[in-house]
């Protein structure tokens, strides 16, 4: 920012950034619907990528309308969050465990979405660009919405069926070691009589060595 001096000059870097971040998220999107195992998750992030072209083109018409070439610059921060969502997509979660956990990788982008309109928004009224400001509210509000929407799928069913294959993991794994463990007391009491007949065995054959001596 070394040749911005204004605030329209703060306003359109933010701007540009949006712009990046929105295109950005258009190829992200794609990649967590496919790896949703829920029907409705997956039809969230894709219902969410037509709104996502539309902000793109809102976006474009505020570019217009303050007569500024339309152009983005890399938004550092979403794709930032967008590799992280990559990084869950490489783990091996189950299948509600892997929703949840791409629903927080969404929450994440939207959040900070959310935050850079509403910074937009308060700028582009305190310079007079109402209309602009109205093109800007409609993607607050989609993405208010998007996130709402996930935050539903989270509490109506998606966290509460990780929560319970969790514990139902954790169940087997505690069978599991309850039979290692009787495993292992079976063989040590039998290493044990093993030892006892042993030496019952070998006394007896002390008592008739002795019997043979007296005679």
């Amino acid at each position: 920012m070394a040749d911005s001096t204004t605030l329209h000059d703060a306003f359109i870097e933010e701007l540009r950034d949006t712009y990046d971040a929105e295109q950005q998220l258009t190829k992200a999107l794609p990649k967590l619907a496919k790896a949703s195992t829920s029907p409705q998750l997956r039809e969230a992030f894709e219902s969410h990528l037509e709104e996502t072209e539309g902000h793109i083109e809102r976006l474009e018409q505020v570019f217009e309308s303050l007569e500024e070439k339309i152009r983005g610059q890399h938004c550092d921060g979403i794709a930032g969050i967008i590799e992280e969502g990559k990084s869950i997509m490489d783990e091996d979660f189950e299948g509600s465990t892997m929703d949840a956990c791409l629903i927080s990788a969404g929450q994440r982008a939207e959040h900070y979405e959310m935050a850079a309109y509403g910074t937009l928004i308060a700028w582009a009224k305190t310079m007079g660009h109402n209309e602009v400001a109205d093109l800007l509210q409609q993607n607050l509000d989609e993405e208010k919405a998007a996130d709402k929407k996930l935050s539903s799928l989270a509490e109506g069913g998606i966290n509460q069926e990780a929560a319970d294959a969790t514990r139902a993991a954790r169940s087997d794994e505690d069978a599991e070691d309850e039979e290692e463990d009787e495993d292992e007391s079976e063989d040590e009491e039998g290493a044990e009589v093993g030892g006892v007949s042993g030496g019952k065995s070998g006394s007896s054959k002390s008592k008739s060595k002795s019997k043979s001596a007296r005679r």
